[in-house]
């Protein structure tokens, strides 16, 4: 199995707050799709991660493949796992390119 992790050497930081207010607005149908909640600091800029781009760089702590974190996201948010899982392979595809996210041999 292939594991993901954060790349150490980003400095980056959540706010549960901000995390909380996105999910009052989606309970009331708001377009949430560019409100951040996470932040990477990578080559001196700023990226703000999505909910469930931010979901993902949290699930992605060394001890879980990118199916295990598309079914705990598809659980968590009672959602199609297909769908789920599309947008955490993209996402992580992404941030491999990037060197956001390192790929490891558990």
């Amino acid at each position: 199995m292939t594991v993901l992790r954060r790349n150490p050497s980003l400095a980056w930081r959540d706010e549960p707050g901000a995390r909380e207010r996105i999910l009052a607005a989606l309970e009331r149908s708001e377009d949430v799709a560019d409100e951040g909640w996470v932040i990477l600091v990578h080559a001196g800029r700023m990226h703000q991660l999505n909910l469930l781009a931010g979901e993902i760089w949290l699930l992605a702590d060394g001890t879980r493949d990118a199916a295990a974190i598309a079914a705990e996201l598809a659980g968590r948010y009672d959602a199609p796992a297909d769908e789920i899982r599309k947008d955490v392979e993209a996402f992580v595809a992404e941030c491999l390119s990037r060197g956001w996210l390192v790929a490891e041999d558990a």
